[in-house]
């Protein structure tokens, strides 16, 4: 197998943190790099190990990262199923790394802007990972961001170094997206929250309001929700500073009480998300696509990870969805644990917003102990 380090030695030696993003990225983009991570992809999809649909994926070649993936995505009843998802074990050949992600597609393309950022992320995530592990070799330690709480250095390089390919990754993807034919992204767009496990760490990526929540054991035995990300709507304080300072307008409508969306100064229509690929026409007034990173260390408290979109959080609770999970775990069929949680979703929708349309409902279920 292609290892990745040696292609990008070279390269990424002669790039540093200072330089513009934009241009690494291009490198990076066009090179082999992302060639030989479009080629990983492909043998691991061969060999079982990548998973783009329902179904779940239980890895026990390694017994320091013996994990387990369940993933389910239901069609809603307002058209084509715009949810894509992806699970990537033994990520890059590393068998102590797992991606995780899922993306929320909206607008008349919303479903193949979702796809393809679906397509694009892992492998130049992949690329820009590795670029950016040689790059930090030679570069200065940053001071330590607020997320990360280390009395070592590892720990926070490490968040730095996911930081850093976070950011030339999505930043990547967007314009990779505005430059594809045949797909008109100007107003369509995707979410995408993605999930990378790196042995005992655990780093996510956040853009829009889908959702990342952790079961964790508590002193009584009992699994309980902790939520890792926030839904990044119009009207969040750190959200709408910024938006306004674009220009941007932000307000519910008559018709959307307590809807709050992203406006253009003059005209619609309105985005009820902050941040998104694609959907360039709002991305003048504060729409960004930059990801809000955080990382959290495993404990062996630390039961499972729930990644689901809105669809799921608009008829229920954190802590709804972690006992609905644990009730799959505990009857021994976890691999069923996020089709089970998206039928009772769908459930939800029946009984708690009748007359309304149900959304696409998908969910991913990662298993740190199986």
């Amino acid at each position: 197998m292609v290892q990745l380090t040696s292609i990008f030695s070279s390269l990424a030696r002669t790039i540093s943190f200072k330089n513009e993003r934009k241009v690494s990225i291009l490198d990076v983009a066009g090179g082999s790099g992302k060639e030989a991570a479009d080629s990983m992809a492909k043998e691991a999809r061969k060999n079982g190990m990548l998973l783009t649909s329902s179904g779940f994926i239980n890895s026990n070649r390694s017994s320091n990262d013996n994990v387990m993936v369940s993933a389910y995505s239901k069609k809603g009843q307002k058209g084509p199923n715009q949810d894509r998802l992806v699970v990537w074990q033994e990520f890059g050949c590393q068998e102590d790394m797992t991606f995780c992600g899922i993306f929320d597609g909206h607008g008349s393309w919303g479903h193949i802007v979702a796809k393809q950022v679906k397509k694009l992320m892992p492998s130049l995530l992949l690329c820009n990972w590795q670029q950016t592990l040689v790059a930090c070799q030679c570069a200065p330690l940053k001071k330590p961001p607020e997320e990360v709480i280390d009395d070592g250095g590892e720990c926070q390089r490490q968040f730095e170094v996911w930081k850093e390919s976070y950011l030339r990754t999505c930043s990547a993807v967007d314009y990779r997206l505005s430059q594809l034919p045949g797909i008109d992204s100007f107003y369509s767009g995707s979410t995408a929250l993605t999930v990378v496990k790196q042995g005992d760490e655990i780093y996510v990526a956040n853009i829009g309001d889908s959702r990342a929540v952790l079961a964790t054991t508590c002193d009584d035995g009992c699994l309980v929700a902790t939520q890792l990300t926030v839904d990044l709507k119009p009207n969040q304080p750190q959200e709408s500073k910024r938006i306004e300072e674009s220009r941007g307008r932000i307000f519910s409508s008559r018709d959307e009480p307590g809807v709050y969306r992203v406006w253009m100064p003059n005209e619609g229509p309105g985005l009820a998300i902050s941040r998104a690929f694609g959907d360039y026409y709002m991305k003048e007034f504060g729409l960004i696509s930059d990801p809000e990173l955080t990382h959290r260390t495993i404990s062996s408290k630390d039961e499972f990870l729930i990644v689901a979109t809105d669809g799921v959080w608009d008829v229920m609770s954190n802590q709804e969805a972690v006992d609905i999970v644990t009730a799959s775990a505990s009857k021994r069929c976890p691999e069923s644990a996020a089709k089970r949680l998206v039928e009772s979703a769908v459930c939800a929708w029946k009984c708690k917003r009748p007359g309304f349309a149900m959304d696409d409902i998908s969910a991913i279920c990662l298993f740190f102990h199986s």
